[in-house]
């Protein structure tokens, strides 16, 4: 008798030890270190050159989004907005902080102050959960007005991994700087992130906008404000 039972559970041991061994077997290879990854974001070489659309003798260059002057069509405000007084980029500002960050796909330090305008500096990491909402409404912005305005990220305290998985993930593609030592929130006297910095032209900051995450309509509208470009949602 124990000898039949024996022979009967013995098949029965030898699929479980099949299954667990094949199931083992078909798992992924672990994701490669971050290091070993190529990065998602573009590299920083043209942060310090104007979109083409805004530099002196540039008719290239078309683009989605549009300057908005006095008196133009483009320029109505939307339901709910300021009014047209909101349409042009406010007089005055203050300059980017003086402050020099690495890229992260390396090459040379960037100048912060360098960065030329028209821009919006996003201030973000990967372990701040409104920064991960609003980052696709950033890249979406950096597609629908390439050649008219830069959007560019400041990755504030993180992990290269976790911000490289952001980059991934989101499909960010936008180039960003490193700020280990939260320099730029320092700077601005500001102890919160996501923080978003709208860059005229002249280099001024004419806005900082702190109120959390953003999306396409509340980034057109304050690019249409603040930067003086209309820009579809």
């Amino acid at each position: 008798m124990n000898r039949r039972v024996a022979l009967a559970v013995l098949p029965l041991l030898l699929a479980v030890t099949g299954c667990t061994s094949g199931t083992a077997d078909d798992e992924p290879a672990p994701r490669p270190a971050a290091a070993e990854r190529p990065s998602p974001f573009r590299d920083c070489t043209a942060l310090s050159t104007a979109p083409a659309a805004t530099s002196p003798g540039s008719g290239t260059a078309t683009a989605t989004a549009t300057p908005v002057s006095p008196g133009s069509g483009t320029a109505t405000a939307t339901p709910g907005s300021a009014g047209t007084s909101g349409t042009m980029p406010a007089a005055g500002g203050s300059a980017l902080p003086e402050l020099t960050l690495s890229c992260f796909t390396g090459g040379a330090p960037v100048v912060l102050r360098e960065v030329a305008g028209p821009a919006v500096i996003n201030v973000w990491a990967s372990w701040c959960p409104p920064c991960r909402k609003e980052l696709p409404a950033f890249q979406r912005l950096s597609e629908r007005a390439a050649g008219q305005l830069q959007v560019v990220g400041v990755n504030s305290r993180d992990s290269r991994s976790g911000a490289q998985s952001i980059g991934e993930d989101f499909g960010v593609r936008f180039p960003i700087l490193v700020d280990q030592g939260e320099a730029v929130q320092r700077e601005l006297k500001r102890n919160a992130i996501p923080l978003t910095l709208f860059v005229a032209a002249d280099g001024q900051v004419r806005h900082i906008d702190a109120t959390g995450a953003l999306d396409d309509a509340k980034l057109a509208k304050l690019v249409r404000q603040h930067l003086g470009l209309a820009v579809p949602a």
